[in-house]
């Protein structure tokens, strides 16, 4: 969920929220005449703040900015070991990667944080930056997500729209090269895959119909703008309880099958359905994001 790093009240009220992940931003919806300030806000909200169970990030202004720097030294200095990652909006080439993790770690070491515990979150907003995908995600072992900036991207190509992350009229889906790209570079080197933000924030339908296209590439989650669309978001990117349950029935089934009991087969009728190793493949990851949830199985395997 993205919020504004100038807004006491909206920090405030993010805390209680059902986000997996709050970021504080001092970049796009933070005025320049009020960055230095938010970045105080931010530090004590940081370390004051009850950010249990969500991943605490700060978006700092990208990398070619005179704010850069400062939002680096300022928020890490005041509260590096309250923050969890730093994400670099506009990351064109790998030198922008490589110029934030050599700070932090100067910062790490300066004030006694394990070297590396501060993650990189990098957004992909641009052609220049989708161009060096491969390069930008294996820069660091500091980097923890790709995440698609729709309305920079959107700019940079020149596109006939004016929404942020809304699909371009006549049907055309022209990011779904994009969220490939960004889908395949992170599943290459072990990322998490993120969707940007659709500003048109009571538009429900649009909203999921967004969050349903990336979750079929295999994103992991989306931006939230505001809270009427956290449920959506939340629901999207979880398995449904069929889904989970099925889950599950192909890996005991499948581990039955291989099994000395079970005939040491290779593959085996689930049903209507034939299941083998890709199968099992496919099942665990629905199953694994339904254990992280914390969800319960509704049926069970019998042979």
């Amino acid at each position: 969920m993205a919020v504004p790093g100038s807004s006491e009240k909206m920090i405030t009220k993010a805390q209680t929220l059902p986000a997996d992940q709050i970021f504080l931003d001092l970049e796009d919806s933070v005025a320049p005449s009020l960055k230095a300030p938010a970045r105080q806000t931010i530090v004590t909200a940081l370390n004051e703040g009850d950010w249990s169970g969500k991943t605490r990030v700060v978006r700092i202004n990208d990398a070619d900015t005179e704010w850069a720097h400062d939002d680096v030294l300022t928020v890490v200095r005041g509260a590096g070991q309250n923050l969890d990652c730093i994400m670099l909006p506009k990351v064109e080439r790998v030198a922008h990667i490589q110029w934030l993790d050599i700070l932090l770690t100067q910062l790490e070491k300066e004030f006694g944080i394990p070297v590396g515990s501060i993650g990189i979150e990098a957004q992909i907003e641009g052609p220049a930056g989708l161009s060096e995908i491969d390069a930008i995600a294996a820069a660091t072992p500091r980097t923890e997500t790709l995440i698609f900036g729709p309305g920079d991207f959107m700019a940079a190509m020149k596109m006939p729209a004016l929404t942020i992350g809304a699909p371009v009229a006549g049907g055309v889906n022209p990011f779904d090269t994009v969220l490939m790209a960004i889908a395949a570079a992170s599943r290459k080197y072990g990322l998490q895959a993120i969707d940007g933000p659709y500003a048109v924030i009571h538009d429900a339908d649009g909203y999921r119909s967004l969050a349903e296209r990336s979750a079929a590439f295999g994103f992991d989650g989306k931006w939230v703008l505001h809270p009427a669309q956290l449920d959506i978001a939340n629901d999207v990117y979880a398995p449904s309880q069929a889904d989970y349950d099925k889950a599950e029935m192909i890996l005991d089934a499948y581990a039955h099958a291989t099994s000395e009991a079970g005939g040491s087969r290779g593959a085996v009728m689930l049903g209507d359905e034939m299941i083998d190793e890709a199968s099992r493949k496919l099942a665990l990851v629905n199953a694994e994001r339904g254990r992280l949830l914390g969800m319960s199985r509704t049926t069970t395997f019998s042979h």
